[in-house]
Formats: structure tokens, sequence, C-alpha cells
């Protein structure tokens, strides 16, 4: 059933794309729904996005300055450096000519402008708003487990073969052993000596597993074996830990006021759209 908004008329297949659209994320958010209910309930949002969508777009369409041609033109070549040839552009928009291309662009251009202009009005985050966000949100900002640990490592390539490699790490060990400090031991061995080997504070999923699997064993201030990775041979030293914590708000304050704003803009945003809904013709036909 096709629906007819303020006299344009929307066919049913846009709202059947915006479904498929919804749909991979949406099912698995809802995957314990009832599967009836959950249809219904994604058709009818599909429904409410593609009336938004349509009343935004006759909105702008009709508000404020046209666009520059040249801006139009460049979008348009960035738009075709994306594919094969015009047919495919016409298909994917819908057209059925260059210049339709172009209508499209400039509508496409005006509905952001005007989005940029909703967004503009939207209030700054209040002190209270920012710690309330920051209450009710502490575990996002959680940190994991954190270490700094520096390496030196021996690469297996073309240039250094297995036995080579192990034997000069060995070499390299040995002298942490008789007492030679490490930091001085990397610059002599090291195949990546930037920093003198320190790769600063690092939490588990950062590095190859094989190496997470020794670092994150070690105490500050211990030297590992020689062990190997999928790169090569390395040791490691462990300066310092940091357990798993919350970070205080000052920590975090950038992040938690971008995240309130981004959130009043949407409520803008939202609060705009239902206005327009509310003088909004629409039918189903």
């Amino acid at each position: 059933m096709a629906l007819v908004v303020n006299g344009e008329k929307i066919e049913d297949r846009e709202i059947q794309q915006e479904i498929e659209r919804l749909r991979p994320r949406y099912e698995e958010v809802f995957a314990e729904k009832d599967p009836a209910e959950r249809e219904a309930q994604l058709q009818e949002w599909s429904r409410d996005n593609v009336i938004e969508r349509v009343l935004l777009r006759q909105e702008a369409k009709n508000d404020g300055a046209e666009i520059p041609p040249e801006q139009i033109e460049e979008a348009f070549k960035h738009l075709k450096e994306q594919y094969d040839d015009a047919e495919a552009i016409h298909k994917a928009l819908d057209v059925d000519s260059d210049e339709k291309v172009r209508q499209t662009i400039e509508l496409q251009m005006k509905t952001e402008r005007k989005i940029g202009e909703i967004y503009a009005r939207a209030p700054k985050p209040s002190e209270e708003q920012i710690r309330l966000y920051y209450e009710e949100n502490k575990d996002k900002f959680r940190s994991d487990e954190q270490i700094r640990v520096a390496h030196i490592v021996k690469y297996v390539n073309w240039q250094t073969d297995e036995a080579t490699a192990m034997r000069v790490m060995h070499e390299a060990h040995d002298q942490i052993s008789s007492g030679m400090p490490f930091e001085t031991v990397v610059d002599q061995y090291t195949d990546c000596a930037d920093s003198g080997g320190d790769l600063g504070y690092v939490m588990r999923g950062q590095m190859v597993e094989e190496f997470e699997d020794v670092i994150f064993h070690l105490n500050p201030g211990q030297v590992s074996d020689v062990f190997r990775t999928r790169f090569g041979f390395h040791i490691a030293k462990v300066y310092d830990r940091r357990p798993p914590s919350i970070p205080q708000l000052k920590e975090v304050r950038k992040q938690v006021t971008e995240e309130v704003q981004e959130q009043l803009r949407e409520q803008a945003l939202g609060d705009y759209l239902d206005g327009l809904r509310t003088e909004a013709t629409i039918e189903e036909v």
C-alpha cells in the first residue's frame, strides 16, 4: 500500500527497502521478541522513518538558498568515480538521466543543510546534564587492565632466518641475565628501536595473541624469556600495570559533553519532525 504525504506519492517499495535496511540490526536487538510482533513493529518503524524522511525532504526542497551549481558538479564527479558507468549511477539512485542525478544530489545537499541548521539550534549541554549522563553511563567509560611494556624484537624474514634470529635473541637475553640494563640491550639487538622499544600502555586485544599471552603474565620490572610470535622472536619487559578502572568525569569530560550534545541534536531534530508531522496530510492509497 502506497502513502501520500502532503500530496507526494511514496511507493510501497521505498518502505520495503527501509524494512530490509533495518532488519539485520533490528532482529539482533529484538531476538527474544515474538516474531509476529517483531515484524509488525519493524514495519511500523520503517513506515515512520520513510514518512519523516519525506517530510524533511519536502521542507528542505522549498527552504533556503539554492545550492551552487559547482558544488553539485563536484559531488557528481565524486559519485561517478564510485561507479563503472552512468547506467549504474542511474540504477543506484532510481533515476533515468544525469539531470535527475543532479537533482537528487541537490536535494540531498539541501536536506543535509537543513539538518545542520536544526542541529545548530540545539542547546549546549548544561553542567547538570553532563554530570547526570556520566553517572548513568559510568561503565561505558571503564578501561580494561593496562600494562606499560617494552620489547626487543628480531624479525624472521628474508633478511634473517629462524635459527639466526633465535640465536641473536638468546644472546640478548644472556646480556640481560648477566645484569646489563634491558634498555641498553634494546638499542644493541632490536629491529624496532623507536622509543627504546617502549610500546606504552596497552590493553588486551591491541597486540597479537601470542604477545599478550606472555606480557599479561609478567609483573612490573619482570623480563620475559625469549618467545615466538608470527613476526619473529621477542623479549618483553613490563614497567607498570594499571587495574581496570572508571575514569573521573574530568578525565572524560570532552567525550561526555560530545555525547550529550549529540543527544540534544537528535532531540531537536525529533521535535522538528514531530512538528512537521503534526501539520502534514498523510494518506494511504
